[in-house]
């Protein structure tokens, strides 16, 4: 893995942290991963010995993850803020644009972390989550036409495009 790769790698895994999307031994590994390819702090050491007994994780997570990021220039997104909301909505976006992820992952994703409470950017994608559930109860488990489930994956990547601010997600969608 490069540098580059594994300071993505950590970025990622500290915003989807600071959602709930992901454990703290995540971003733990992330460090870690950082380390192996050649990028070190002195913060960043310590965030890579992070002990990952279940329970206290977090605490010690919380404790130094603000100061490695701010020593390699990453972004720190304090647990459940609307910038960090944002952010990991970007990143689930990302994933499902590079095919690492599928449309209904990433709707329910929106759904379950970010929620209607969260920041006004998720509220497209969780009415498309809400589709694929009407679409589940309404074929009661039986597989859906293909029309009708590309015509959703269609409209929740033109939504994933929205988020990146790809011009061309107003053609799709």
């Amino acid at each position: 893995m490069t540098s580059g790769a594994a300071l993505t790698g950590l970025q990622e895994a500290a915003i989807l942290w600071s959602v709930g999307s992901v454990p703290a031994t995540d971003v733990i590994d992330a460090a870690c991963a950082c380390l192996v390819a050649g990028t070190d702090t002195p913060t960043l050491r310590i965030l890579a010995g992070v002990s990952p007994v279940k329970g206290s994780e977090s605490d010690e997570l919380r404790r130094w993850l603000r100061d490695a990021l701010t020593e390699l220039s990453l972004a720190y997104y304090r647990e459940g803020s609307r910038e960090g909301e944002e952010a990991a909505l970007r990143v689930m976006a990302r994933r499902l644009l590079v095919k690492t992820i599928t449309p209904r992952d990433l709707t329910s994703w929106a759904s379950g972390f970010i929620t209607y409470d969260g920041t006004p950017l998720a509220r497209d994608l969780i009415d498309l989550e809400n589709t694929y559930d009407y679409l589940d109860a309404v074929y009661e488990g039986r597989q859906y036409t293909r029309t009708v489930a590309e015509d959703v994956d269609t409209k929740v990547i033109a939504e994933a495009r929205r988020l990146l601010g790809d011009a061309s997600a107003a053609a799709v969608g």
